[in-house]
């Protein structure tokens, strides 16, 4: 075998680059004839027109398909990071050396994941620093990115000339620090409480095809209690799981998201829906007060409210049950009911009047059950 033949061999195989020391290492031919071979082979690529081509890195060697063919390769190309975790990964070039507490804060609690992945693949180193742990790009990510050197200024301005190519400051916001917030139809209500204006709404639970591109593209996806092992195969980013049955959940939904995204929520705002639900909650507590009636709780659900009132509860009470019918076990939830509380199937309106809807059904039942 030539020493031409070898090195493409070994630049195929390698599947990144390559450095001079290793080829001569490989070939055991001197140094100056493995740079002949690899001019002839970068030459052969180039005037054949090949959609491969070999780069020259600084005594380094790459073979890759050229960009102008990427985009259709992206079918049949190893899906080597999410883009989430390419955005995590863009954070910690850009900023290097980053703190490990540093870059959660700004992305999350999922960041811990990324991170873990990315030093396995080779991508970001990770040395003590402290209480936390500095981070760092290797060179294996310059050679990667098709980077000459592992140089953080060097590093820094191609994201930049990168960023503004594809949309200006607004994608560099994306890459670097803003992020991607998807939501179930049911709880866009509660973005709107916190005050976060950009965000898209997806059917997480059974998406399209398009839904599936965003929630690939998601940092933070916000769905109902119980769907996160549907949902995770869609998505790797930071899944929050909300309950809505009573008002405190709603205030401990809201408290997650201004602990997950505190650069996107205005805390005004927060402050202003907090006060409103807890107000409201206390009317409806008051107005629980003078019910005698004693009642019998059919699920978790159901107890939650009736505790939330502080309503009386006995074995022969007024039994009280969802709408939803059969359980996932597969017993009639509603059987022998003599209260419905409507579950999200059959209300509307935003959260909080969904919330108001459920107390108002016990509290109408029971008034009536005193007549």
């Amino acid at each position: 075998m030539s020493e031409f033949e070898i090195i493409e061999a070994v630049l195929f195989a390698a599947g990144r680059a390559v450095s001079l020391e290793k080829l001569e290492k490989i070939t055991g031919k001197p140094q100056k004839v493995v740079l002949s071979a690899v001019q002839k082979l970068t030459e052969a690529y180039f005037s054949r027109g090949s959609g491969i081509e070999i780069l020259d890195l600084g005594e380094r060697y790459v073979m890759q398909v050229k960009p102008e063919y990427s985009e259709l390769m992206r079918e049949v190309a190893p899906k080597e990071l999410s883009a989430p975790k390419l955005r995590t990964l863009s954070m910690i070039a850009y900023y290097q050396p980053l703190l490990q507490s540093e870059l959660v804060d700004m992305r999350g609690s999922g960041a811990y994941d990324h991170i873990k992945d990315l030093i396995e693949r080779g991508f970001v180193e990770s040395v003590p620093y402290g209480r936390s742990r500095q981070l760092s790009t290797t060179p294996l990510f310059a050679d990667y990115f098709g980077l000459k050197r592992n140089d953080p200024k060097a590093i820094k301005e191609k994201i930049l000339e990168l960023l503004k190519s594809q949309g200006g400051q607004s994608e560099i916001n994306l890459w670097i620090g803003k992020k991607i917030v998807v939501v179930t139809p049911m709880y866009e209500s509660l973005m709107g409480m916190c005050g976060i204006r950009e965000y898209f709404v997806v059917n997480a639970y059974s998406p399209s095809k398009e839904e599936i591109s965003r929630l690939l593209e998601a940092d933070v996806v916000v769905i109902s209690a119980g769907y996160s092992d549907t949902v995770r195969q869609y998505c790797d980013g930071e899944i929050l799981e909300m309950h809505s049955t009573t008002f405190e959940d709603l205030i401990e939904a809201i408290a997650l998201l201004t602990e997950e995204l505190p650069d996107e929520v205005d805390f005004k705002i927060v402050e202003n829906n907090i006060k409103k639900i807890r107000e409201t909650r206390e009317r409806y507590v008051s107005s629980a007060v003078l019910i005698e009636k004693k009642v019998k709780p059919a699920t978790e659900m159901v107890s939650k409210i009736v505790n939330d009132l502080s309503l009386g509860i006995s074995a022969d009470g007024v039994l009280i049950a969802p709408d939803y019918g059969i359980s996932k076990s597969g017993v009639k939830i509603e059987k022998g009911a003599q209260i419905l509380i409507p579950t999200h199937r059959s209300v509307e309106g935003d959260l909080l009047q969904r919330v108001c809807t459920k107390y108002d059904s016990v509290l109408e039942g029971l008034r009536k059950f005193e007549k």
